[in-house]
């Protein structure tokens, strides 16, 4: 039920024109921020769900058998939620909400509802299976899945890549070494080089195969790796060549590396937030201890098992798990939509920014200290702990928060932030998410690397906030940072005026990301870059007055602002953006608003079914329950304050 649906349309003149006390803006703009304060947590901060496609809570399912662990109700509590999200049109499960047939997904789906019992001739099975055979059936599926088959014993083990655990003692100046790739590939690959290594297992009780979604038989096939490049081409060959001297590795240099592996998880633990945060490290982490020899009933392993515990959404009748937990990101965007009104009550602000500055990461060690040895620390990581792993994203989203509050109250903490971001910059001028210079783009041509998103190179949405940060600091020590920082975003402009959008979905995103950067930094409103920005961003506004974008423009560009209707939070991106260039008096903003108090829900927020982000572009997306809570109050807090000011 739409709230706000009949909303009367606000003039350019007088938005707050109304013979009524209050406007439907400031009704609109009061519910929403009620109830998002009614979600802040006792101690100060937000956390929303995060959800991704259904392989997470079908690795769930398949892990609890792995491990001989299974919850019986869980498991059919988990099975509800992943036939739920089978989607009619094709038969088989999406990366994302709406989403074309996913094969590895779905693979994955149809495994964990065999195992927990549906039968294979039950309609939604029978559908499933005709999709993935289809498409070339389970042979064709990806590494991950791969490897999950053949610890499963459900393919031979020349059927996934060779990830040999001595890689852990390979020298830096070899092509591929662990500062070379990603954090979530770090913690994803170690772990799984044991379980690749000692070919593990799975205990499987139920004894539950899926033969019936191969084209060829399992151990017949002799496809399992299509050539994507001639460089993958020549990577293949190496390693299928290395692989053939495997039985020859001496047993003491096994040994040697899989006890330095074992250190390595061991380091980074990390709690019950688990090894990296995030769920594919943590089971990885959970199995491979296992088949180290650590009895069940191990610290180590009982931290894993509550990290996993603590992924789990629990919804009655269904459960589902998330790919880990955003409380810093959502607690920062909150505090962002929140400050826009300058004059509205700032002590939820103050004890949420109170929450966040015992968070930061000073001292910890951290792996971005192996290419920064002499660097302070000073940032913020994504879950709750993760301290060998801060990221910039977060970390300069808290530091411009904790600005905008106030600066002398918060020094330390912004100075150490600062500093530390600067420290991060990349050779190009641009920024990343977690580590510098990390552009070994060959690596992602490696069999292993067949999702493309082994690598954490610099991108224009994570440039935006560290640059647009560090020059609202106005610290001198920065202003070399900051101006390649610019100069790296002008390079990135699309012809069309746009941004790519890494972090979130996907040009609209990026294209409010660096103008909102561009505001921070006070560049003119009449620069090229920012005009042609508007441009295109008006450009893709739909009939209705909001903007729309599919996951889809990951993989075809030419989709970029495109979608089959509007959405709350990319309407909220691109109205933030064009109020960022100084378009807060155009017609489009004022469309733009209507369609938010249009679409504002009784209870004062939004919903919608939609994915707002990748994770890895064309291979792993999220839904963060909080961009259509916190984003549209920003779009309209923002709103109100211009209007209230320029009416002033």
């Amino acid at each position: 039920m739409k709230r706000f649906g009949g909303a009367a349309k606000l003039s350019l003149q007088d938005p707050y024109q109304n013979s009524a006390s209050t406007t439907p803006l400031e009704d609109g703009l009061a519910a929403a921020r009620n109830a998002l304060l009614s979600t802040q947590k006792d101690d100060g901060h937000w956390c929303f769900p995060l959800e991704a496609d259904c392989t997470i809570p079908a690795e769930y399912v398949l892990m609890m058998h792995f491990m001989d662990d299974v919850d019986v109700d869980l498991e059919i509590r988990i099975a509800r939620f992943i036939r739920e999200k089978q989607d009619s049109s094709h038969g088989g499960w999406p990366l994302y909400y709406g989403g074309d047939f996913d094969l590895s997904c779905t693979v994955k789906a149809y495994y964990a509802l065999k195992i927990v019992g549906d039968a294979p001739d039950a309609p939604h099975m029978k559908r499933a299976r005709a999709a993935i055979l289809k498409h070339g059936g389970a042979a064709r599926a990806n590494v991950f899945t791969r490897i999950l088959l053949a610890m499963y014993g459900q393919i031979p083990w020349r059927g996934v890549p060779f990830v040999p655990v001595e890689i852990i003692l390979l020298p830096r100046w070899f092509p591929f070494h662990l500062s070379k790739i990603a954090y979530w590939s770090r913690t994803v690959t170690i772990p799984l080089s044991i379980l690749c290594s000692l070919k593990a297992r799975a205990a499987n009780p139920r004894k539950v195969h899926i033969r019936e979604l191969f084209t060829v038989a399992p151990e017949d096939e002799r496809n399992y790796f299509p050539v994507r490049t001639r460089l993958n081409r020549l990577f293949l060959m190496l390693e299928r060549s290395a692989s053939i001297f495997e039985p020859f590795i001496p047993q003491g240099l096994r040994r040697h590396a899989i006890r330095r592996a074992e250190r390595w998880i061991v380091e980074r633990l990390n709690g019950d937030s688990g090894l990296g945060g995030i769920f594919p490290a943590i089971v990885n982490a959970g199995e491979a201890l296992a088949l180290l020899g650590y009895p069940y009933e191990h610290p180590y392993r009982e931290q894993c098992r509550d990290a996993l515990r603590g992924l789990l959404v629990d919804e009655g009748e269904r459960v589902w798990c998330q790919p880990c937990v955003s409380p810093v990101w959502d607690t920062v965007l909150t505090c962002l939509a929140l400050q826009e009104e300058a004059g509205a009550d700032q002590k939820p602000i103050r004890k949420a920014l109170d929450w966040l500055i015992p968070h930061q990461i000073l001292d910890a060690p951290a792996d971005w200290q192996e290419e920064h040895p002499d660097l302070p620390g000073g940032g913020w990581a994504f879950q709750y702990a993760n301290p060998h792993y801060p990221d910039l994203d977060d970390t300069a989203a808290v530091a411009w928060s904790l600005h905008q509050a106030d600066p002398e109250a918060y020094r330390e903490s912004i100075a150490r932030a600062a500093d530390w971001l600067a420290g991060m910059q990349s050779r190009n001028g641009g920024f990343a998410a977690f580590d510098t210079n990390n552009t070994y783009y060959y690596l992602n041509e490696i069999p292993f690397a067949d999702h493309g998103a082994l690598l954490d190179p610099p991108t224009s949405d994570v440039t935006a906030r560290c640059t647009g940060f560090l020059a609202l600091c106005g610290e001198s020590r920065h202003r070399d940072a900051v101006e390649r920082g610019l100069a790296y975003l002008f390079r990135e402009q699309e012809s069309t005026g746009a941004w790519f959008g890494r972090w979130g979905s996907n040009y609209i995103y990026g294209t409010w990301s660096v103008l909102e950067a561009f505001r921070l930094a006070g560049l003119d409103t009449n620069h090229l870059a920012i005009r042609r920005a508007v441009q295109w961003l008006k450009s893709v506004q739909r009939d209705d007055g909001g903007w729309g974008e599919s996951n889809g423009s990951y993989a075809e560009p030419q989709k970029a602002g495109q979608f089959e209707r509007s959405t709350s939070f990319q309407t909220a991106w691109a109205l933030l953006g064009l109020m960022a260039a100084g378009e807060g008096n155009s017609d489009e903003v004022l469309r733009g608003i209507e369609y938010l108090l249009r679409e504002q829900s009784g209870d004062g927020l939004w919903y919608e079914p939609w994915f707002t982000a990748p994770g890895f572009p064309r291979v792993f997306y999220l839904k963060y329950y909080g961009y259509s809570k916190y984003f549209p109050l920003w779009a309209l807090t923002r709103f109100h304050a211009m209007t209230r000011k320029s009416s002033a």
